[in-house]
């Protein structure tokens, strides 16, 4: 058996709170293989594990869809599921460009009053109909 890491030493190897180690223990994404008293001990591959969960959570994966894809017995990825999820940032990206130049538009416009410029007033009914709308994705 390889060497253990004692649940502090996670902790400090991987900046999360022994909370959020012990919630993805119950969320079946990490196990603990032993203890040393009261204290959770894990292999060390528990680091590259919590690694591929931040990674997913930065792509914006909810911790459901995560533990479809990563279990302690290793990661299970779905590479269809990648790819709409690339999609989904792809359109993300879109509205938040699009908002962003409509935003550095409003900052220089020489219009008299920001309602009075064409540019701004499109940008008003784009977001009245929900164009910006970031879409969260399913828990």
């Amino acid at each position: 058996m390889s060497k253990l890491l004692d649940i502090g030493e996670v902790v400090k190897q991987s900046g999360l709170p022994a909370s959020t180690l012990r919630f993805y223990e119950e969320k079946g994404l990490i196990r603990s293989v032993a203890r040393r008293g009261l204290r959770r001990q894990y292999e060390a591959k528990v680091m590259q594990q919590l690694g591929l969960i931040a990674l997913g959570r930065s792509a914006g994966f909810a911790l459901d869809e995560i533990a479809q894809m990563v279990s302690p017995e290793g990661a299970r990825i779905d590479r269809a599921q990648l790819r709409q999820k690339a999609e989904m940032l792809d359109e993300q990206i879109k509205r938040l460009t699009a908002m962003r130049n409509g935003l550095l538009h409003a900052i220089d416009c020489q219009a008299p009053s920001h309602l009075e410029c064409p540019n701004f007033q499109r940008l008003l009914r784009l977001a009245s109909k929900g164009h910006f709308a970031l879409k969260e994705s399913a828990q």
